[in-house]
């Protein structure tokens, strides 16, 4: 039963909605429609979205390369898939942002597990390789708005 409680929650959180409304826990506003700066700044983060968002730029830097080049296994695409599925769950568990911040990274994380979804072959109407770059531009747009000291954007194909 210890492996299955995990299991679920990760699980529930594969849908992009699910995600949304599972990090509402305990912050008031609904996710923007446009993504901006705190009054000019980047977004403070903390460890555990750090952490998190590092683990899933690793992913995408293994599988972009492949999926660009037509190689990447259904094997791959579905490890990515479920890393950001994992790493968005860590990242829900230890929300400790500002409420505005964590609204801003709603965006985002939406758009990444929708990437997951398609890199995962759920979306038949957009390929798998779609996804990935999907995932990573979403990675690029966290590096735009949030303040993650190192960070280095995902260089994407053309």
């Amino acid at each position: 039963m210890r492996f299955f409680t995990p299991l679920l929650i990760v699980a529930t959180l594969a849908s992009p909605l699910a995600t949304l409304a599972a990090n509402q826990h305990e912050h008031d506003g609904a996710a923007p429609q446009k993504l901006e700066l705190n009054a000019g700044k980047k977004w403070a983060t903390d460890a555990p979205l750090r952490q998190a968002m590092t683990a899933i730029r690793s992913s995408v830097a293994i599988t972009l390369p492949a999926a660009h080049a037509g190689k990447a296994s259904k094997a791959d695409y579905d490890a990515l898939g479920r890393e950001v599925t994992v790493q968005v769950a860590y990242m829900v568990q230890n929300c400790k942002l500002d409420p505005k911040a964590d609204a801003q990274l709603h965006t985002i994380i939406g758009d990444m597990m929708n990437g997951a979804e398609a890199a995962e072959g759920k979306q038949p109407d957009k390929s798998r390789a779609s996804g990935v770059v999907k995932i990573a531009q979403g990675l690029n747009t966290y590096g735009t708005y949030f303040d993650h000291t190192g960070w280095q954007a995902v260089k994407l194909p053309h």
